[in-house]
């Protein structure tokens, strides 16, 4: 079965398709000749996963899948939430991003947060959406160079080590992106 999944970001392509069981085949955004920058202009994850699924499917016409991703961190009210990719400006700075999230949460003792990713598929006419949580902290400086974004300080509830110093398979078996994927990939097995 041939599906979209609509994003530019090649490491959450990589992430996926070591998930992906061998009878999908995974077209990215530039296989369908999709260069453009889709909006993401919701105001919840659960929007931008949609508008970015709706997107695919009204310009392109392909059975696709979207996620969004944010981290809510509880001393912050929530945030980054929605805003996590452009925390720190437009130009989705993974370093500048962490270094706003150290720098708001110096002075706060709870850092307990969570990863969120919420994933929208367009599957023959019908809209169905997962969810996958992953809790834990944020740690007081990066450690690790595995994964992107937040990974070098978020450590998820029960384990040591952040996600950056886990490998591609550890971190797939809790990530909250795994889970909502998992979700995903049992719905399509049916």
């Amino acid at each position: 079965m041939k599906l979209v999944f609509a994003t530019h970001n090649q490491n959450k392509l990589k992430e996926i398709k070591a998930l992906l069981p061998q009878h999908f085949e995974l077209l990215s955004l530039e296989d369908i000749g999709c260069t453009e920058e889709i909006v993401e202009d919701a105001d919840t994850i659960d929007g931008n996963a949609i508008l970015k699924a709706d997107y695919v499917r009204n310009h392109y016409g392909y059975n696709c899948f979207a996620d969004d991703t944010g981290l809510e961190i509880e001393a912050l009210d929530g945030a980054p939430g929605v805003h996590s990719a452009r925390y720190a400006g437009e130009e989705k700075d993974d370093k500048a991003n962490v270094n706003k999230l150290l720098s708001q949460l110096e002075e706060k003792e709870n850092r307990k947060g969570r990863f969120k990713t919420v994933i929208a598929l367009n599957l023959e006419n019908k809209q169905s959406i997962f969810t996958g949580i992953c809790k834990g902290e944020v740690i007081e400086e990066r450690r690790g160079d595995q994964g992107f974004g937040y990974d070098p300080v978020f450590k998820p509830e029960g384990f040591e080590q952040t996600f950056a110093e886990m490998n591609l398979n550890e971190k797939s078996k809790i990530s909250h992106r795994a889970k909502a994927f998992k979700a995903l990939i049992a719905y399509l097995s049916k």
